[in-house]
């Protein structure tokens, strides 16, 4: 082999080793390699979506923890956005669990870090971050009205005023003459010498109006 071989195969050497180091720092600075062969890549960064998360679930909420003093309570943590107690619909009680957003992000996992399991009232505060894809777009729907119950004592006394029809006023009575039949039964199994008086309404007439006043 002339001298002018064995240089240029020196000279592919050196290179086939430069380039073999070059690929070899490209790799370590790649976190894979695909499997069909070609560059390493890298995975592409994904920020935590708990990073962002500014919504907090808070379970086992005792009686008489409601907004107010939720938060008052929890401003000390830091701005308050929002606050919302779940309640029925009905009655308007607490069902003992709510959600709470606050301004900062940072704040809010403080607060879930340090307020899980917190003894209050006797019951453990269960607090949870939410990431901002599982919010719901209707959870805070509402949230500045607060529910006043129904009063369920006006709306019984406007049904029982209500001016009854014949075929209403004949289930009524056909009620009645069940119950007190059900009742003569039971009392001449059981044995007992009694008449029963006769029922006065045993006729069915004309519904009088009767009115359950305040």
């Amino acid at each position: 082999m002339g001298m002018k071989a064995k240089k240029s195969m020196m000279k592919k050497v050196k290179k086939g080793s430069t380039e073999l180091t070059a690929s070899v720092r490209k790799d370590e600075a790649a976190d894979f390699l695909p499997l069909e062969g070609g560059p390493a890549r890298k995975l592409p960064i994904t920020e935590n979506s708990d990073n962002k998360a500014t919504v907090l679930y808070i379970g086992r909420i005792p009686h008489g923890f409601y907004e107010n003093e939720m938060e008052a309570f929890f401003k000390q943590f830091g701005e308050i956005r929002k606050i919302r107690i779940a309640r029925n619909k009905k009655t308007g009680k607490s069902k003992h669990f709510g959600f709470l957003q606050f301004a900062s992000p940072e704040v809010a996992k403080i607060v879930a870090e340090t307020m899980h399991n917190y003894l209050l009232y006797e019951h453990l505060l269960q607090v949870q971050l939410i990431p901002p894809e599982r919010v719901h777009p209707k959870l805070w729907k509402g949230v500045n009205r607060y529910y006043k119950p129904s009063d369920w004592i006006q709306i019984e006394r406007k049904r029982q005023n209500k001016e009854k029809t014949f075929e209403e006023h004949k289930k009524l009575v056909d009620g009645i003459l069940k119950r007190e039949q059900k009742r003569r039964r039971k009392i001449e199994a059981a044995g007992i010498d009694y008449v029963c008086p006769e029922f006065v309404g045993s006729e069915v007439s004309a519904p009088k109006k009767i009115r359950f006043e305040d």
